[in-house]
Formats: C-alpha cells, structure tokens, sequence
C-alpha cells in the first residue's frame, strides 16, 4: 500500500517494471487538481497525465475524502466506483489524554485575552497571510491573540508581515510542537485556512479537543469535516473579510464542545480500521482472479 502522489507512481511503476503480481493499493491524499493548479503550467499537466496513467492500474484505491474521490475519478479516468472513501482515523482517547498537558505559553493561561490557533506547515498551501489579514479585523473589534504552530519555508515573509502590521505583540510563531493537542483544548477558535487540503487532520484533531473551528470551504475536506457548515462555518479561500466574521461569531457564542467531540465519531479508529480491511482484501482477491473489482463507497462522511 502507498501514500501520496510520488509514492502511488512508484508503487505501480515498480510493479510493472518487475513484472509481478503483488497487490498494490494506493491511498490519494490530495485534491489532485486543486493542489497542481497553481503549480508550473508544465509539472501539474506531467502529473495529471502520470496519475491518468498509472492510477487505473491500482487493484483498489482509497481516497480520504469525498471530495477528493470524484476529482480523482474525473481527472485520472478511474470509475467512481472503483475508489472506496475512507476519512483519516482519530484516536479521541489519545488526544483527550495529550489535550489534558499543562502549556505553558503565557497567552494561555487563565484570565488572557482568547487565543486564536492555527497549526500547519509555513507554507503556500495553508494562506497564513490570509488569516492573519483577518486577524488583524478582529482586533478592530475585540482584544484578542493569535498563535501560529508550525514550521517551514514560509516563516520569515510571514515574520515580516507581522512585523510590519504592527502585530507583533499579539502574534506568536513558536514553531513546531510535538504536542499540538493541549494548545487546542485552550484555545478560543481554531482557523485552517487553507488554499487546498486533503482532508485536514487538524480540523479534526481540533473538534476532538472541542475547540471551535473555523475553515475555509477549499477543496478538499472541510465541507465534509464540518458537514457543509453544521459543526462550524466554512468560508471562501482568501477571503480575510469573512474570516475575521466567522472568528467574531465564534468568540461571541461558541458551540458546546462536546458537540464537537462528538462530530469527530464519524472517523473512529475502529471504523476506518474496518474499512482498510475490506479494501486490502478485496485487492488481494482482484490479483487472485484477475477480475477487477468494486468497492462499497463507505459511510457518506457528510452525515452529522
């Protein structure tokens, strides 16, 4: 089984190369054309042709969204019902053990201003800039903090920017933590605003400390995490004037946090667990008979 883009087009080229028989399945964890569209004109279009290519060749795929699943089947050719949907798995007790940590960021503590929190790589995809446009809204409204998890390439334009909103007092980039879930469970809103994703392991990991959560609506995932708004609202990538709306809302009347937590039932260990078994062997029984096989689409991931 592989993951990703380049490892699925290794897989199955090594396969075909050595000539065996061996079950390959590949789990596609991006938006394929939303995550290649603004990439060089000539490396996204090499990629689709790639995936075209090779993908039909899987004996199952996964894709972690529904999303994800029809623009996979559109671009790459693969019938819809050969790609089985099955969300990435969170372990609600582990998290509830690690979001039980101390923190020992002073913006944390009890009796400061709420806490805005993002966490995700520095990076092009997550429109750092983008949130922090709208906070610095929110800050025409109401005293607030932000804090920024993570680390990458992107750390010194966003710095900057900081630095030249004159927000450097109440925006803090600690960098990567091994313990993102303790920072969660204290934090007011939790913002993904993202230009693309796969499905956002964040977002979830975020309702199941039961922190309020904020997203935008791209492609793909946060519509489904989220059941199109139900368990907190999506807005348009880019758009810091509705961001910084939908983070006032949340600080003025916050969902009850064990909503939340329930929401995050839909993607239980156990479950996806089951799921994977299905699809594993249902490919060790397309290789044994040489028959392609279907998948069941799996629960719809929408459902609250």
């Amino acid at each position: 089984m592989a993951t990703s883009t380049p490892a699925n087009l290794t897989a199955l080229g090594a396969r075909a190369m050595a000539g065996t028989a061996t079950p390959v399945v590949i789990s596609v964890n991006v938006h394929l054309s939303g995550s290649t569209v603004g990439a060089r004109r000539s490396y996204g279009a090499i990629v689709r042709r790639l995936v075209a290519s090779a993908y039909p060749h899987a004996d199952a795929i996964v894709a972690i969204s529904p999303d994800i699943a029809a623009d996979l089947a559109a671009t790459a050719g693969v019938a819809r019902n050969r790609i089985a949907v099955i969300g990435n798995p969170v372990d609600r007790e582990g998290i509830e053990r690690a979001a039980a940590a101390p923190v020992e960021h002073p913006w944390l503590q009890p009796g400061q201003p709420p806490v805005v929190l993002a966490v995700g790589k520095l990076k092009k995809q997550k429109d750092f800039p983008t949130l922090i446009r709208a906070f610095a809204r929110v800050l025409h409204q109401r005293p607030a903090r932000l804090i920024v998890l993570g680390e990458g390439e992107e750390r010194a334009r966003l710095q900057a920017m900081v630095t030249r909103m004159g927000l450097s007092d109440v925006v803090s980039m600690p960098g990567f933590v091994t313990n993102p879930y303790c920072w969660m469970a204290r934090a007011s809103v939790f913002v993904l605003s993202s230009a693309w994703e796969g499905l956002s392991n964040a977002l979830l990991e975020a309702l199941a400390c039961g922190c309020p959560a904020v997203s935008t609506d791209c492609p793909s995932g946060p519509r489904n995490v989220l059941a199109n708004g139900t368990f907190g609202p999506l807005v348009p990538v880019g758009d810091d004037t509705a961001m910084a709306e939908a983070i006032l809302s949340l600080l003025a009347e916050p969902p009850a946090a064990e909503r939340l937590r329930d929401r995050v039932r839909a993607f239980a260990l156990d479950r996806s667990t089951e799921r994977y078994l299905e699809v594993l062997e249902a490919a060790s029984t397309r290789c044994r008979t040489a028959k392609a096989i279907r998948v069941a689409p799996g629960p719809e991931l929408l459902e609250p």
